[in-house]
């Protein structure tokens, strides 16, 4: 059955004037002329993406959109009219907003994290702004220090609220945050807490033992950049360290220690010395 909302490879099973007819064995689907290969041979596989066009009948492209079928996205509103909004998802259809899916009304052209869903009253692709509703945190999916891929949601006064593995809520504490992070963004993290609630606390950082070699690392290349010398010593400021190396001084603390252990470093009052 072929997917709606989701890349499939298909057989190309005919030509005709609008374009080719695709098929997964029981289904077919048009690839319009636009989007045709110059070469091709009936019976060959061709990897495509089928959504809905402008009059709700499935069609393939080649294009690839920013998000697929329950995934979410960072994305921009084109335009607002008395039904809903309509955002730019890399295809030649926007995608649909209803304004009962948006968590706070949609302005033209800024971005929103959005999930893509199948409207199963209409069967139309549609996306919400909600996002809430769509994540689970009864039933966690993940373990205390396993690396996750996270979304940045929303920044709060507490902290980096994520979605985790496109499953769960997370956060990420505003003090352990040591880089500059936005709506949106992608990147890895780590389970550093799972409370009986169900609630997860996230690390930006690499936890525990896995996080000593990684800031070994960061130290050395601020060294090398800066001469050899880090004005940073056990009696620095955590805020100094933080702005400097975009570590904790618990993390940096652990690391000066395994670099001197290897005799990479002299450690001096006025900081650490390359070796």
């Amino acid at each position: 059955m072929i997917q709606i909302g989701q890349h499939n490879t298909l057989t190309i099973a005919r030509d005709t004037k609008v374009g080719l007819f695709l098929t997964d064995g029981t289904d077919d689907v048009l690839l319009p002329n636009k989007y045709v290969p110059r070469e091709f041979e009936i019976g060959q596989e061709l990897a495509v993406f089928v959504y809905l066009d402008h009059e709700e009948r499935p069609v393939a492209t080649t294009l690839v959109p920013y998000i697929q079928l329950n995934e979410f996205g960072w994305l921009r509103v084109n335009y607002i009219n008395e039904f809903g909004a309509f955002i730019d998802w890399g295809l030649e259809k926007d995608l649909f907003v209803p304004f009962k899916e948006q968590a706070r009304p949609m302005e033209q052209g800024k971005r929103y994290l959005v999930y893509l869903y199948m409207d199963e009253k209409t069967n139309r692709l549609t996306a919400s702004s909600k996002t809430n509703q769509f994540l689970d945190n009864e039933n966690i999916t993940v373990a205390v220090h396993e690396e996750v891929d996270i979304i940045v949601s929303h920044i709060t006064d507490i902290g980096i609220n994520v979605i985790i593995n496109e499953k769960h809520k997370g956060l990420a504490y505003k003090d352990e945050v040591y880089a500059e992070v936005k709506p949106g963004q992608r990147m890895k993290g780590y389970i550093k807490t799972i409370r009986p609630d169900g609630k997860i606390d996230v690390s930006l950082q690499k936890i525990g033992v896995e996080a000593i070699e990684p800031g070994a690392e960061k130290i050395l290349s601020e060294l090398r950049a800066s001469r050899g010398v880090l004005r940073l010593n056990d009696h620095s400021h955590p805020e100094d360290i933080k702005t400097v190396l975009q570590m904790s001084k618990k993390t940096f603390k652990k690391a000066v220690g395994h670099l001197y252990k290897n005799k990479l470093i002299e450690i001096k009052e006025d900081g650490i010395y390359l070796l």
